[in-house]
């Protein structure tokens, strides 16, 4: 495992230099929408402190995820009328992590849908403001 690069697209996100369709932010964390998604209401969990991935992440910062992600979760299959949702986390390139901070992802799934393949394309962005509003909307 190599050093944090703080180039990656998820910490030009946190900083602003990239805009994002935000579903929420806390003092640690801002939820996103995927820009690729595979399926309606697929959306990330971003910690704002620097990680690679679970492998260097502070504990405490784990902790704190996981709750997040449930609310995200539930949320999401809530406003999509979801039959489940996936969650689900990659550490280094043999597992698949194409972007090297650490995220989590929540993606609704539909009976009898298969998903999209991961990062195959762009969504609109007007339609992933849209899909964040639904979900805030379920967060209570």
């Amino acid at each position: 495992m190599t050093g944090y690069d703080d180039g990656n697209i998820f910490a030009k996100i946190l900083r602003g230099e990239i805009p994002s369709a935000k579903v929420f932010e806390t003092d640690d964390f801002v939820a996103i929408m995927d820009a690729m998604p595979q399926s309606k209401g697929h959306c990330l969990l971003l910690p704002k402190a620097p990680s690679r991935n679970l492998l260097d992440a502070e504990d405490a910062v784990l902790a704190k995820a996981l709750p997040h992600v449930a609310r995200l979760a539930r949320a999401a299959k809530a406003a999509f009328d979801a039959d489940g949702v996936v969650v689900s986390q990659f550490n280094e390139d043999a597992a698949g992590q194409t972007v090297f901070h650490l995220h989590f992802h929540v993606v609704p799934r539909y009976a009898g849908v298969e998903p999209k393949r991961h990062a195959s394309g762009m969504a609109d962005p007007a339609e992933l403001r849209e899909h964040a509003e639904a979900i805030r909307a379920r967060l209570g």
